[in-house]
């Protein structure tokens, strides 16, 4: 089975004024189709790199990288843009919805990047959006909505392109703690649904709710662990949406 991302002893290093840092020194690590990852670690541990590493929004220094078995380490700029639209679908901590756009007009957003706009997609961006409980909010502005319904607009924006895997950095962490629940519970269920999610976050009880923690330190991953059951129980309760 094809791994929906292979990352192959990769290290990143930059070059700055008070000489070179090492952000990531032969990390490996390999995301099959329906894992659920939450990738933990300090301040200055890689996390950030790694993320951007696995979004395509910056290349490696060493090693290699698949992306749903295609090799991107020395992909053009052109590519790398073709495949952050189609392949991946990006879940941020402060939402990035364009203020203008309704509901479905920010799902749709990956679609016109990629200049698709079939009926057919329409249809599939409504679905999406009343599968995250914003069925009756369609023609609602970002301004109209709380912050756990924007997070909402943003996972049904990240499964438009159908992605390899949805990348999800902190995706809780503007949220309070109810609505943390409710977000984690909608993760929780599109994993259930096979979707594929690498997740960085630094909450150890956000990290206990995925089926698998990687932690990073000073550039290098420190443990790998897998936990029993699949996904973990977590301490957080269900929502019924906001």
């Amino acid at each position: 089975m094809t791994a929906a991302v292979s990352v192959r002893d990769v290290s990143k290093h930059y070059v700055m004024d008070g000489g070179t840092v090492r952000a990531l020194r032969g990390v490996s690590l390999e995301v099959p189709p329906g894992d659920y990852v939450a990738v933990m670690g300090p301040s200055g541990s890689g996390k950030s790199t790694l993320l951007n590493l696995l979004g395509c929004l910056d290349r490696p220094s060493g090693g290699t990288i698949l992306l749903g078995g295609e090799d991107v380490t020395r992909a053009n700029d052109d590519r790398l843009s073709e495949l952050r639209a189609a392949r991946i679908g990006f879940v941020f901590q402060s939402y990035n919805l364009i203020p203008q756009l309704t509901v479905i007009e920010n799902i749709e957003v990956p679609l016109y990047y990629q200049g698709r706009m079939a009926p057919e997609d329409r249809a599939r961006c409504r679905e999406l959006a009343e599968m995250v409980g914003l069925g009756d909010r369609f023609g609602h502005r970002p301004a109209q909505l709380s912050g756990g319904q924007q997070q909402r607009v943003a996972i049904a924006r990240s499964l438009a392109n159908d992605p390899y895997f949805i990348l999800a950095d902190e995706p809780t962490g503007n949220l309070d703690s109810a609505t943390t629940g409710e977000i984690l519970d909608l993760l929780s269920e599109l994993n259930r649904r096979g979707r594929t999610i690498v997740m960085v976050t630094h909450e150890a009880e956000i990290g206990r709710r995925t089926k698998r923690i990687v932690r990073l330190r000073d550039g290098r991953i420190q443990s790998d662990e897998r936990l029993e059951g699949g996904e973990g129980s977590g301490e957080w309760g269900v929502g019924s949406g906001e």
